[in-house]
This record gives structure tokens, sequence and C-alpha cells, in this order.
């Protein structure tokens, strides 16, 4: 992670440390206050549940003296069971001020339920007029409850009174306290804030000085800036590049002194290409001499050693050709039967070559000089070596987007190693009788020209022969 982005995350993180202080600092100010109002309600509830629970059952009983069906005696259970749950909630609100208070509550919930059970036992006896009178009396102090829980509801109110007016307070000063921690956060942000965009904005500003510096040609000031990010490193970068705009400076004053003698080598180089140009008489002398020996030979009847002349011919015509240009596939295909006659000629039936031509893919363009180096390593390293000669296949199949050329031999196979070194475009020693176009220059020569290093692959197997794969787009006249 860069300096930069560091002091980035460095403030946001700050931001956010505030931010969750303070929020869970609000959430427990929040959770408490409410837990407090909850205790108190709660006590309130309770209370009322006790009243609610006591009426309740002065209707269950009432509904069960009139039909005492096991429905009716059923929910009075019931009714009883929230009496005594209620009685039990009671306990928890016990404190200092309301224990005299509390405890005769609670015995008033116990008489009712001993009054309760009475009537039920007396009704069971059918003891009618006990049992009205009982009920009577459950009702008196289910009213006597009634009464007390609103009393003790009312002692509540008033010893809770100091905690209402506590709460109104503790309001008020978290809201000055909240003011002043606004207030700080704020200044404390704003001094982050400033700090973290003077250590971006000013060694920006230095750099922009020592640019206006260079741009009126002062290439002598050194360009610094005393910080540890990456625009310190670009100001290293941006005094680098003054270094070096000196240097090319005084490189250039240096080239100015060295033209003339630029000049007497393009004279002395003129010199050399018009040898090279005067190099090339004699193979052209040559070919002529083949044609004229090949004319004399016909003439006295000697029709395969004057097809052979006019083979090597034109052979040699061909290879006069710049290899930079571009032939179609027809006419490499013809010179590779002419160098195949040629090599026919020598080693008789020891060479059999069984040659698949798609008509349809002769006119495409392919750099001059490239089948017949590939086909020629076959013969000096498949056929020539071996005591039965053997055989070379040549394919050549359009597959819509593509020409396939295969050229196959049944030879000893090609090495690893060796595929490698002519894959990968090094020079592999050729042997003293080939024609002195070497496999690696077919393979660089075909990269360059197709732009991609899929055009050739090698396919080797030790004592089983090799096969050289050509994928030439599709690019016809």
């Amino acid at each position: 992670m860069n300096k930069i982005q560091k002091k980035i995350w460095l403030l946001s993180t700050i931001v956010l440390v505030i931010m969750v202080a303070i929020w869970i600092a609000l959430t427990y100010y929040n959770n408490k206050t409410q837990d407090q109002y909850n205790n108190i309600l709660q006590r309130y509830l309770s209370m009322n549940e006790v009243t609610s629970s006591s009426q309740q059952i002065i209707t269950d009983l009432n509904n069960y003296i009139l039909n005492p069906t096991s429905d009716n005696l059923e929910q009075l259970g019931l009714s009883k069971k929230r009496i005594l749950r209620a009685k039990d909630n009671v306990y928890e609100l016990r404190n200092v001020e309301n224990d005299f208070a509390l405890t005769n509550y609670i015995n008033l919930i116990n008489s009712f339920i001993e009054t309760t059970d009475r009537l039920l036992l007396f009704h069971a006896e059918n003891e009618t007029e006990a049992s009205a009178k009982e009920f009577t009396e459950a009702t008196r102090i289910s009213n006597y409850i009634s009464e007390m829980t609103l009393t003790l509801i009312g002692t509540e109110m008033k010893t809770y009174d100091r905690f209402y007016y506590g709460i109104i307070e503790q309001s008020a000063e978290m809201e000055k306290l909240g003011i002043w921690m606004l207030l700080l956060i704020t200044l404390l942000l704003l001094l982050i804030s400033y700090w973290f965009s003077l250590s971006i904005t000013k060694p920006v500003h230095q750099l922009t000085q020592a640019a206006n510096e260079l741009s009126k040609g002062r290439f002598d000031l050194e360009v610094k800036v005393e910080t540890n990010d990456e625009i310190a490193f670009l100001a290293k970068t941006f005094d680098r590049m003054r270094i070096n705009i000196n240097k090319l400076i005084l490189e250039i004053k240096h080239k100015a002194q060295l033209e003339q003698e630029l000049q007497q080598n393009k004279i002395l180089l003129q010199e050399s290409q018009f040898r090279s140009l005067q190099s090339q008489i004699n193979p052209h002398f040559l070919f002529n001499t083949l044609n004229t020996i090949s004319k004399k030979a016909y003439l006295e009847g000697s029709e395969e050693t004057s097809d052979l002349l006019v083979n090597v011919a034109g052979l040699l015509r061909y290879n006069l050709k710049q290899m930079d240009r571009s032939v179609t596939l027809r006419d490499e295909v013809v010179v590779l039967k002419q160098y195949m006659d040629i090599q026919k000629a020598r080693f008789t039936d020891r060479l059999k070559l069984y040659m698949k031509i798609d008509e349809s893919c002769l006119n495409v363009k392919i750099p001059a000089l490239t089948l017949q180096p590939i086909i020629e390593n076959a013969v000096i390293h498949a056929i020539e070596p071996r005591e039965n000669g053997g055989t070379i296949w040549v394919r050549i199949l359009d597959e819509s987007d593509r020409i396939t050329i295969e050229i196959e031999d049944d030879g000893m196979g090609m090495s690893e190693d060796k595929i490698n070194q002519i894959l990968n475009e090094q020079v592999v020693q050729t042997e003293g009788h080939s024609t002195g176009i070497g496999f690696s220059n077919v393979v660089k020569r075909l990269r360059l020209w197709y732009r991609y290093e899929e055009v050739i692959d090698i396919e080797s197997t030790s004592g089983k022969g090799t096969k050289v794969i050509l994928r030439i787009q599709m690019i016809r006249e």
C-alpha cells in the first residue's frame, strides 16, 4: 500500500473510530434510560395484573356457581394460576419504602385465594348459604386488592418522581456534552484534514516550482522533495529526467562533431554496396551457363540430364531473388518439385515423395523460400543417412479460416533441444552441402511476416519421424 493511500486510510479510520465511539456512548445511555423506564413500567404492570386477575376470578366464580361445568371449573383454575404468577412478580417489587404496604398486599392476595378455595369446597358440598357468604367475602377482598393496588401505584409514582427529574436533568447534561463533543470533534477533524492536505499539497507545490525552473532551461537546479511518499518518488524521477536531459544535450553536441565522420562512412558504405552488386555477376553467369548446357544436352538426346539442369537453373534463379518479397504458394510448390526432382536423380528409389495439394490454396501469399528449406532439412536428416532411404509427405489443406501445410518424414526424428533451438530462432549448424538457407531463418521470417508465434510448429518422436506444420491465415489474391 502506498503512502498517500495509508494517509487516507488513517484519516478515514480516525473519523470512523470517533463516530463509533459517539454511537456506542449514545446507545449505552439510551439503553440504560430505556431499561429504567421499562423497570418502572413493569412494576406498574405487575401490580395491575393482580387486580385484573382477582376480578377475573370473581367473574369465573360467578359463572361456575351459576353453571358448574367442567369448562367453567377449568377456566377458574387458569385464573388462579394467573394470580399466583402475579403474586410471585409482586415479591420482586419489594424495597425499603414499600416493604410494609407490600407485605399487607401479599397477605391480602393470600386471603383472597384461601376464600376462593373455601367457596369451591362449600359449593362442592352443596352448602349454598356458606358458599354465597364466601363469594361475598371474595368480592370484598377483590375490591380491597383493587384499592390497595391504586394506593401502591400512587406510592410508587411519588417514590420515582426524583428519578424522573434526574432523567430530565441528565438529558439536559447530555445535550450540553453532545454540543461540546461536536465542537471538539469538528476542531479535531479540521486540524487532521489540514495536516493531511498540507502533507500532499506542499510537496506538489515544490514539484511545480521545480518544473517551472526546468521550463526556463535551468537544468542545474536539483529537484528535491522531503517527504516519504509517491510524490517524493515522482520528484526523484523528475530529477533523473533533468540529469538525462543534460546528458542528452551534451550528446547532441558531441554527435554534431561526428557528423563529418558519418558522411565519410556513408561514402565507404556506398562503395561496399557497389562491390556487393558486383558479386552477383557470378551467380547470374552460372545460371546462364546451366541453361546453355541444358539445351545442348537436350539436342544431344540426354533428356534426363537436360531436365535435371533445367531444375537446377530454375532453383538457382528462384534463389537469386530477394527473400523479403512475397510469392504465391504455387511458386513455392513449383520450386519444391524442382528441388525434389534434383534429389530423386541423386537418391533414385531411396526417396519416395507423396504430395496432397488443394489447388484452391495455391494463390495465397507467403514469404519466398519457405517450403524448400524445410523439405531440404527432411532430405538431409531423414533420407540421406539411411541406406534404404525414406518417405516424405507434403500436404496442403484448406481449412476454411486458414491453410495448413504439413511436411512429414519417417526419419529418426529430432531431439527436444534441437526443436527448441529452431522454434526459438537460434542458429542451427547446417550441413555443408545444403543450399545455405537455415531452418531457423525460415521460422524467423514466417513470424515477422505473419506477426504471430503459432505460425509454425514441429512434432517429432524419436525413431518415428518429424512433422513440420505451418498454419497460414487465408489472405488470397
